[in-house]
């Protein structure tokens, strides 16, 4: 996200025009302290349309003793180039077909026809991470935010193809309620759209034993544990699913959604930590980092986790408006966001034993 202004040879709008709104204490080159006068939420949107209409970006904050404005001039963006979306998303296809035939026991390296074997995985996939993204990306545009469309990361993993996909905020969110509406609408919906291809995927699946299996272990979320019972029962002991390529895509999707849902950092759900914790995220990051590197008992990548998104970074930028509380809506969306982390967290998600 972007970080805060800085423009040194900024001219706030006329003095007298902001006093109409605040009372001022105190006023340098780019910096207005004081307190909003009463109602704040009135008088905090004209402060905002009269920073607006004079081709600033401002930064409204509470403090202890009132508010602090902090401006400059918005900064011109150039166009994205968008063609970098589809060469990255048609790589992601083509690494995403050989994973899938692969996993259909197909080898298209030796004969290029058989990639359309992995075509049920590529597209469960694609779908679930486009889905994911294009939420993100619909919900900024509707709250004002200037989002990239998805990229997507293709890589050779023999598991996956992929490393996910992502969208890049090129403007400042405008209010807490658009961190936690951008933040969590991408997981929610990712975790609707992989129900479906878990269900249709398990389907698709078979059961055996698991010493004859070969293959990954993997873990279960509460949600994959459930959907799994549903369509098999209870399994005898020695006796497991062996998933077709469909439910391990809708496996990847409750995984994925778990991991950008970790309340810490610059993932989603960091961004829904930030707007409902505010000055108190940074011991809360810290607390769930501590967290990650204990989980490091159930699987050695939890730890890695922790390392990368401390050098990703921890301070989160603010949003335009740091005053307006969230909304009982904006509450419900994190409180769900809480409860499909919860459905989808895997302690232990790979282990020694079959796929």
């Amino acid at each position: 996200m972007s970080e805060e202004p800085q423009a040194p040879l900024a001219r706030r709008p006329d003095l007298p025009e902001v006093e109409r709104y605040m009372d001022v204490t105190e006023a340098h080159l780019n910096h207005i302290a004081g307190k909003i006068r009463e109602p704040v939420s009135e008088n905090l949107n004209a402060l905002k349309r009269l920073f607006t209409s004079a081709g600033m970006t401002a930064y409204f904050i509470k403090t202890k003793n009132g508010h602090e404005i902090t401006y400059g001039y918005a900064p011109h963006l150039k166009p994205p180039r968008r063609w970098i979306n589809l060469v990255l998303f048609l790589a992601t296809i083509v690494t995403t077909l050989l994973v899938g035939a692969f996993q259909m026991r197909h080898n298209p390296l030796s004969n290029p026809l058989e990639l359309v074997y992995g075509i049920p995985f590529s597209l469960s996939i694609l779908l679930i991470l486009g889905s994911h993204e294009l939420g993100h990306y619909f919900a900024a545009r509707r709250l004002g935010v200037d989002a990239t469309l998805p990229y997507f990361l293709p890589v050779p993993h023999p598991m996956t193809g992929t490393m996910g996909a992502f969208i890049k905020i090129r403007s400042p969110v405008p209010t807490k309620s658009a961190l936690v509406r951008v933040g969590v609408s991408g997981p929610l919906i990712g975790f609707i759209v992989a129900i479906p291809v878990t269900i249709i995927g398990l389907a698709m699946s078979g059961t055996g034993v698991v010493a004859e299996a070969g293959g990954i272990q993997l873990g279960s979320s509460l949600i994959f544990r459930l959907l799994s019972y549903l369509r098999f029962g209870s399994l005898p002991e020695g006796i497991d699913v062996i998933l077709h390529p469909v439910a391990f895509a809708g496996w990847l999707g409750f995984f994925v959604t778990a991991l950008n849902l970790l309340p810490v950092g610059q993932l989603d759900g960091g961004h829904v930590a930030y707007a409902v914790f505010g000055r108190f995220c940074k011991p809360f990051n810290l607390a769930v980092l501590g967290v990650m590197v204990l989980m490091g008992f159930f699987w050695a990548g939890w730890p890695f986790w922790a390392v990368l998104i401390l050098i990703l970074g921890l301070r989160h930028p603010r949003p335009l408006d740091d005053i307006t509380v969230l909304s009982r809506t904006d509450k419900i969306l994190a409180v769900a966001g809480l409860v499909v982390l919860i459905l989808t967290f895997i302690p232990a998600p790979f282990g020694a034993g079959r796929l």
